[in-house]
């Protein structure tokens, strides 16, 4: 197993279980006992548990957002396809605001070489913009989340509110069409809400994941949404239902 699968798998087992022992993690995910120790070690560094003497117990709630450092490398392949796609239904030229979160830095990568204006609303897709030739980057205000980096707060909010995209591309914790687009994070739902009411079209790039959770933030329902890219795994039911509700699906 590799290294990130199996820190994924470490993180959600004891989250799911509150806390769990180093032969209990060894057994699960048939790594040696000093590996699990390394990788224990790693997590609490991140802030995702506390070690204790042959173990180690969860720091995240049930309804928490896994590290960035985490998601970062999960459905690495399908989030590459996602930012192909949100990228060839952009016009050299537009302007776009550019959503925080793992899919959306995939966005940023798939954007350097285009003629495009675009404020991106983390950190993390603002250096991989920086010195992109063709491209015109736009910094917002605004205090950026630890770990995710992410611009929260009433600067960014200022920011979008005096500007006026083409388009916004959205990223989500959680997306169904009965409970709308969804955040786990209160202040980055209200960044998420005015990058939506900023621009002229809204796009939504999310996993094929997401679509099956629903988190603690309402940012919008999914009536104010152009377009979803997604990935093939997402499940035909709720693809329908969001077909049905005026979004344009793109399974990728």
């Amino acid at each position: 197993m590799a290294g990130t699968e199996r820190l994924r798998q470490i993180t959600e087992a004891v989250r799911a279980a509150g806390s769990l022992a180093v032969t209990d993690l060894a057994a699960l995910t048939g790594a040696s006992e000093m590996t699990i120790r390394r990788d224990l070690e790693a997590l609490a560094d991140q802030g995702v548990l506390e070690r204790y003497r042959g173990g180690a117990r969860s720091l995240l709630l049930r309804g928490e957002e896994p590290p960035f450092a985490l998601r970062a490398h999960d459905h690495t392949r399908a989030k590459e396809r996602i930012a192909a796609e949100a990228a060839a239904l952009l016009t050299d030229g537009e302007s776009v605001v550019l959503d925080s979160g793992t899919t959306c830095l995939a966005v940023a990568r798939a954007l350097r070489h285009r003629r495009l204006t675009v404020a991106p609303l983390s950190l993390h897709a603002a250096n991989e913009l920086t010195g992109a030739l063709d491209l015109t980057l736009l910094l917002p205000g605004g205090r950026p989340r630890p770990g995710e980096l992410a611009l929260t707060g009433p600067l960014t909010l200022a920011s979008l509110a005096a500007l006026r995209f083409d388009t916004a591309i959205i990223g989500c914790c959680g997306l169904t069409h009965a409970t709308g687009l969804t955040a786990y994070d209160l202040d980055d739902a209200a960044v998420k809400r005015a990058a939506i009411a900023s621009a002229r079209r809204v796009i939504a790039v999310a996993d094929s994941a997401k679509l099956t959770r629903t988190a603690l933030a309402f940012v919008t329902p999914v009536t104010t949404l152009h377009a979803l890219i997604t990935d093939e795994a997402a499940p035909q039911p709720e693809t329908d239902a969001l077909t049905a509700a005026g979004v344009t699906v793109r399974k990728v």
